[in-house]
Parts: C-alpha cells; sequence; structure tokens
C-alpha cells in the first residue's frame, strides 16, 4: 500500500499545475506539462534527473548547463519551488522505500548478482553498477527489470527511445562479431559507429574493432531474469530501493582491488607516462626519418576550451579529463565509451586554479581511474563501467579547498595533493587505499607551532601559510621514495608576518611512500617573495653525471635555475641559471643556497625583478633523452614589477627587450644550454611542454598554436601541425592495435596522430 499511496501522490503532483515561473521560463522549451519538446528535454520520469538531490536541481537550474540551459538566478523561494516539482515528477524507488527484509535482500543480491554487478566499490563489470539504482529507477521499474530484463532493450541510461528519435544502442546489448580471420568475439556493444565498435567482452577488456564488421545483435539480455519466490523478489526489490549512491568517505567493506597488470610497451598509465616523471618513451616507429608523414588519426572535444590534461593509455584505452568529467575512449578512433561528469562547484567557494577550471588528469590502478574534483575530493571510477567505486574529501575541515593535479599510484596507495596556494590554507599531501579511500598518511608542508620545522616561521602566517601541492610528483622504485614538489608560502610577496625559511613551502620533499615520513628535503627559494612555486617536474634519471653513476632529480625551476640533485640524499650537485634575465639572486651557494639580491624584495611601490611571477619555467611537462643526454624545457625570458601587497605583481614592458619563450636544450653536466627555439608570440599563450622519444623526436605546443616535431639532436623543425588552439596542456605518445600514436589536448580538443599509410 506504500508503494502505491506513492505512486499515486506522483501522480497527482504531476498533473498538478506547474509552479511558477514554470510557464514563463520553462515550458516554451520544456512543453506545458514538462514532457519535452525538440527544444528542451522530457523533465518528466527521467532517470538523469531523478539521480538528482533538490539541491542538486536548484544549483542546476540557477547555474545551467554548458552550451545548453542557460542560468536562471531566481529567488530562493522559486528555486526551491521549481526544483520540488521536478523531484515529484521524477520520484524513485528510494523515495517509494518499498517494504521487506532488506538483510535477506542483501544476501540475495550478493550470491545471486554480484556476480555481473557491483555495489559500492565490490562486484563485477558485466552489467551496469547499481550503487545508486535507488535514485535512478521507480519500483515499478526494478520489478520489471527483474522479471524481464528485455523489457529495457532499445533504452540508453535509462531514458526511453522514442520512435521518432536516433538512439544509439545499449551499452550493454550483447553482440558476436565475425573477424576477418573467421575468428568470433562476444560481449557488450559499449559504443558503435559506422566503421567501428567499441565491444568489451565478458572478461572485461575492450576490442576496438574497426572496418567492415560483421555483426550479428542477440535478442535477449545477457541478464537472465531472477528466480526468486514472491518473498524474495520483495525483499530484493527493498534492498535495491536503498541504493542511493556513493556516500563521502571511505568504504566500510574493502572490496576485492581489480587484477592489476603491469604496463605494455605502448601505454601511458600515469601523468608523466612512467612514475619517475621523465616525458621521455621508448617508442621509436616514429622518428626523425618519417615524422613528415605524421597526419591526423581522430579528435574528440570536451566541454571545456583550456584543457590541461595529459591523456592516459592502458589495454587501448584512453583516459582523458576536464573539469569534474573522466572520459574512457578508444585509443585508435577516439570513439567515446563512457564518460562520467559531476557538476562544477561554485567558483566562489574554490580557491585557486581549480576555481577558473584547472585539471591536470588521471591516474590508473587495476581496475579503478582515480581523479581529483575541482572542490578537493579524491574520487575512484570503475575503468570498465565509469561508476563511481569511493569519494572522499581530501581536506580535513570545510574550507575553500581546491584540486588541479592527477593523482599518484604507488602500491596499494594513491597520493593527491591540494591547489590554491596564493590564498591562506595549510597545504598537505595525503595517501588512500586504492580499495577502499581509506587514508593512510597525511604529511602537512606547513608544520604546526612546536615542531622542528616551525622554527623555519616567524609571525602569525604560519597558521595559513601556503605550500599548496599542486603538480604530480615522481616516484623512485628503486629507493621507494616518493618526490613531491611543493607551491609558494602565503601571502605571496609580503615576508613580514613569515620571517624565516618557511618550510615546507618552495621544496622537494622525499618521503616514504607508505608512512610519508620525510627523508629528507631540499628548498630551492627560501623564504620566497616572488610566488616561484616548486611545483615543476622532478625528473629521476640514473646516469653518469661528471663521471660517476648516479641517481639524480632534476628540475629546471621557477625561480630561474636548473638543479641537479642526489636523490638518494638530497646533495646539491649543480645549480646553474637557465635564463638571461634572473636579477633576485647573484647565484647559489655551495649548498644550492640562493645569494639574494636584497634590492630585489617587493616593496609597498613595486621592485622590478626577473624573472616574471609566471617564471622562468612553470608546470608543463620536461623531459631528459638518454642518449642526446640534453635536457628539454621551455624557459621564459620575462620580468614583473612586486608589491607587498594590492596587485602584488604588475607586468612589466621594456620595448627594447620584450617578454619571450624558448625551447631549450641544456647539457646536465654543465648547466649549459645546447640549442634553444624562439617561439613567436606572447609567453602566456604557450603553457605546452614537451615530450621526448626514442625516435630521436622532441614533440611540443608553439606559441603561435602548432604542434610540432623536432629533432633532438639539434632542435630542427621536422614536422608542424597548425591547430589554432592557446596551449595548456603536454603531449604523451602511446601504441594501439600495434601502431604508435602522439597525442596532446588543445583548446577543448584530444587531437592524436599517426604516420600516414
Amino acid at each position: 500500500m506504500k508503494t502505491l499511496a506513492w505512486l499515486l501522490f506522483s501522480f497527482v503532483a504531476y498533473a498538478q499545475t506547474p509552479p511558477d515561473p514554470y510557464p514563463k521560463l520553462c515550458a516554451a522549451c520544456h512543453g506545458e506539462r514538462a514532457t519535452g519538446t525538440d527544444r528542451g528535454p522530457n523533465l518528466v520520469n527521467s532517470r538523469s534527473l531523478r539521480s538528482l538531490s533538490e539541491a542538486d536541481l536548484v544549483t542546476l537550474i540557477r547555474q545551467g548547463t554548458p552550451g545548453g540551459m542557460p542560468a536562471f538566478p531566481l529567488p530562493a523561494a522559486q528555486l526551491t519551488a521549481l526544483a520540488r516539482a521536478v523531484r515529484g515528477w521524477n520520484a524513485s524507488a528510494a523515495d517509494a522505500q518499498p517494504t521487506g527484509d532488506l538483510a535477506a535482500g542483501q544476501r540475495f543480491f550478493e550470491s545471486r548478482c554480484l556476480a555481473c554487478h557491483m555495489v559500492r566499490g565490490r562486484g563485477a563489470s558485466n552489467g551496469p553498477d547499481l550503487s545508486n539504482i535507488g535514485n535512478e529507477l521507480t519500483v515499478a521499474e526494478i520489478e520489471q527489470t527483474l522479471a524481464n530484463p528485455n523489457s529495457r532493450k532499445g533504452q540508453r541510461n535509462g531514458a526511453s527511445c522514442p520512435s521518432w528519435a536516433f538512439c544509439p544502442e545499449n551499452p550493454w546489448d550483447v553482440v558476436q562479431v565475425t573477424l576477418r580471420n573467421g575468428s568470433k568475439l562476444r560481449g557488450f556493444a559499449r559504443s558503435r559507429g559506422q566503421h567501428d565498435l567499441q565491444l568489451q567482452t565478458f572478461d572485461g577488456r575492450f576490442h576496438s574493432l574497426t572496418g567492415d564488421l560483421k555483426i550479428e545483435a542477440e535478442n535477449n539480455s545477457y541478464m537472465p531474469p531472477v528466480a526468486a519466490s514472491p518473498a524474495e523478489r520483495r525483499d530484493l526489490v527493498a534492498y535495491l530501493s536503498t541504493l542511493n549512491g556513493i556516500p563521502t568517505g571511505a568504504l566500510q567493506t574493502a572490496p576485492v582491488a581489480g587484477k592489476s597488470q603491469s604496463p605494455q610497451p605502448g601505454d601511458w598509465p600515469s601523468y608523466h607516462g612512467l612514475p619517475t616523471g621523465n616525458r621521455h618513451s621508448p617508442l621509436a616507429e616514429i622518428n626523425t626519418t618519417n615524422a613528415t608523414r605524421l597526419t591526423p588519426a581522430w579528435s574528440y572535444s570536451l566541454p571545456h576550451l583550456g584543457l590541461q590534461t595529459t591523456p592516459l593509455v592502458a589495454d587501448g584505452v584512453m583516459y582523458v579529463t576536464a573539469p569534474n568529467q573522466v572520459c574512457a575512449l578508444s585509443a585508435e578512433t577516439g570513439r567515446e565509451i563512457w564518460c562520467y561528469v559531476r557538476p562544477r562547484s561554485d567558483a566562489t567557494k574554490i580557491s585557486g586554479d581549480a576555481a577558473k577550471g584547472a585539471q591536470r588528469g588521471a591516474a590508473l590502478s587495476g581496475d579503478r581511474v582515480f581523479f581529483a574534483t575541482d572542490d578537493a575530493h579524491l574520487i575512484a571510477l570503475n575503468r570498465i563501467t565509469g561508476a563511481l567505486m569511493w569519494q572522499v574529501y581530501m581536506p580535513e575541515s570545510p574550507g575553500a579547498f581546491g584540486a588541479t593535479a592527477a593523482p599518484l599510484v604507488v602500491g596499494d596507495l594513491v597520493i593527491a595533493g591540494i591547489g590554491g596556494g596564493d590564498a591562506p590554507l595549510r597545504g598537505f599531501l595525503a595517501a588512500y587505499r586504492v580499495t577502499t579511500g581509506e587514508q593512510v598518511w597525511r604529511f602537512w608542508t606547513v608544520p604546526q607551532p612546536g615542531e622542528p620545522a616551525a622554527k623555519t616561521w616567524r609571525g602569525k602566517a604560519i597558521e595559513t601559510g601556503g605550500g599548496a601541492t599542486w603538480l604530480t610528483g615522481s616516484y623512485d622504485p628503486g629507493t621507494d621514495t616518493l618526490f613531491w614538489p611543493t607551491g609558494n608560502p602565503y601571502p605571496d610577496t609580503d615576508g613580514t608576518e613569515r620571517e624565516g625559511d618557511n618550510l615546507y613551502t618552495n621544496c622537494v620533499l622525499a618521503l616514504e611512500p607508505k608512512t610519508g615520513k620525510l627523508k629528507w628535503h631540499f628548498q630551492f627559494t627560501p623564504h620566497d617573495l616572488w610566488d616561484w612555486d616548486a611545483t615543476e617536474p622532478l625528473v629521476l634519471v640514473d646516469t653518469k653525471f661528471q663521471g660517476r653513476d648516479r641517481k639524480l632529480l632534476l628540475q629546471a625551476n621557477r625561480n630561474g635555475f636548473f638543479y641537479v640533485l642526489d636523490r638518494t640524499n638530497g646533495e646539491f650537485l649543480l645549480g646553474k641559471p637557465f635564463v638571461k634575465r634572473l636579477t633576485w639572486a647573484s647565484g647559489l651557494n655551495p649548498q644550492g643556497r640562493p645569494l639574494v639580491n636584497e634590492s630585489a624584495k617587493p616593496t609597498m611601490g613595486g621592485t622590478i625583478v626577473c624573472p616574471a611571477v609566471r617564471g622562468a619555467t612553470n608546470w608543463y611537462s620536461t623531459a631528459f633523452n638518454p642518449v642526446t643526454r640534453l635536457f628539454y624545457f621551455m624557459a621564459v625570458e620575462d620580468c614583473n614589477l612586486y608589491r607587498q601587497a594590492g596587485s602584488w605583481f604588475v607586468p612589466y614592458s621594456d620595448p627594447a627587450n620584450p617578454p619571450q619563450k624558448l625551447l631549450r636544450a641544456l647539457d646536465i653536466e654543465t648547466g649549459r644550454i645546447v640549442w634553444e627555439v624562439p617561439q613567436t608570440g606572447a609567453p602566456e599563450a604557450n603553457y605546452s611542454g614537451v615530450l621526448s622519444t626514442a625516435g630521436g623526436l622532441l614533440f611540443y605546443g608553439e606559441s603561435g598554436g602548432t604542434f610540432a616535431a623536432a629533432d633532438a639532436r639539434t632542435g630542427k623543425t621536422l614536422w608542424h601541425f597548425n591547430t589554432g588552439q592557446v596551449w595548456k596542456a603536454s603531449p604523451m605518445t602511446y601504441t594501439a592495435n600495434g601502431r604508435q600514436y602522439v597525442a596532446i589536448a588543445a583548446g577543448g580538443n584530444i587531437l592524436s596522430f599517426t604516420l600516414g599509410r
């Protein structure tokens, strides 16, 4: 009776006149009875809307959607009325709360259904994740699906397919494909075009199939009708109706981690390809002899014009990111397989680049994809389905925290940091179990009063002294050491309330990855007054240095110096300027500490200092080629006017010596610049990093919007392709179906190139 009463209430709520201001603002697109038109979707009995809370709907109406519904900044009462009406039109099983023995229903589900479905991180991926089914379906829809799974064929993500519209196949439809050699594959048609098919076989692997394919669709669902007594069915429906999403926090029950596979030679499984942070690939199919044959292979668009992501590739699947969005694509064709999207956060409630939409990538481990949201949640998605497995809020307390960096997986831990160091916060790095999201350790980059490092802070700023961890670190499996760069102290240019070196800002931290215990640190810019974060890539290489085999850490730092450290103990080995415009220091002492020019410190009126606030370089990627023994990076020759307060930095223009960006190759043993390629265009329009390959090539984005391949020995351009975009991302390379590709994010697109046939 309770279910019947709820359904009756939902019908009555739907039949009522929609609340103000629906007729005036909404009916033109969604119809007078909210059932949709050619200008707007149906708002009644919609699975996608059913999964949203009243608060989510208020946000959606107020903010609108990218490229779709405009924003409606209405009074709170009207927003609430509209959101409540939409919720009423989309009553869910979770709203109905049907009666039954929940424990018995859970036992039945776990014994009969987890072999195919997943719930809150447990189970398998041969069917949709059911963690939120109580919000997504009605009681009647659940009962109908259990009795006749075929009743939902012809539907995609729960939305019915009208006869007048084009609807893609359901991603869980079963097909059999006959290959050219006569062999057959059977699985789910997860994504399909006119000339390609992304097939997920029942072992959880994707197959990118192209060309003229013989595809036979099976009439029946992979899921058989559920054989159960009336009482068992009642209890199962009651249990499924309680599944209302993934709560924030670590999972209470640890799921079994998916099978972890070692990266294959053509994979790119982490932000820099390998955890060592060196963007040098061993792939050599594309090389100096054939680079002129490079041609576009495919493109894929995301709804964000300033993509900073580095794609990941594993097992023929590419994973790309945008703010609060992760999509899985065929690495061979760019065909979308799945996308996970959550609403963007209110930019006024988060700080730093995250509020502007900066997001640099993801991490892979086993059956999981890890990703940091703009409001500093770390989430785990299922690699096969894109379903949310767990989510944790990384800060210990609410605040204006944001996150931009790709996480890093080390063993059974996923490690992530936060952004926003140009606002008052206390930076940290944290590690979580890949299976549950349970926090294992946390390292604070700004110490608590009383700790030894607190002696390097004198004044009130220690409470919120910055030290953000907004770029992915590196990991050395040989010494089992995690290396992570840290950001500037806060306030950025006024050090009066933070006298001292301000540890552990502007540092590289060497940590035990299992415990977070500090092994050693090296501070590049003590008592930073110019906002020169040390969040540039940390490149780990084993090579001969000045006649001796060494384990090195290389970094071109934002402060204008190139550093070589012994990564086993942090010993300073070399430090040389890599820009000509460097006025803040006269050099480095034998321990690597800068010899600061006192006249370069910011004043209230302003002081001209080089390099500029964006640095002599920045977070964009760098590379070391073990054959040429050159270190490659983008350098910027520029200066700023620095002030203690107000507008902290002001562009400084010298018509006789304008700012310039240059691609440089550097000898790591001496710091000498071996060659350089000056860039045409504004330096701030190019945040592209570099990619080195065993084919003797160096890929990078030119300041004019061109993607280029150069000879790694000389810098000579061998190939270029105009994208017309402003660069915010760095290139990577991978193989798919035996061919090498090079990919980069350009504007709002992922572009992939390969050799023409």
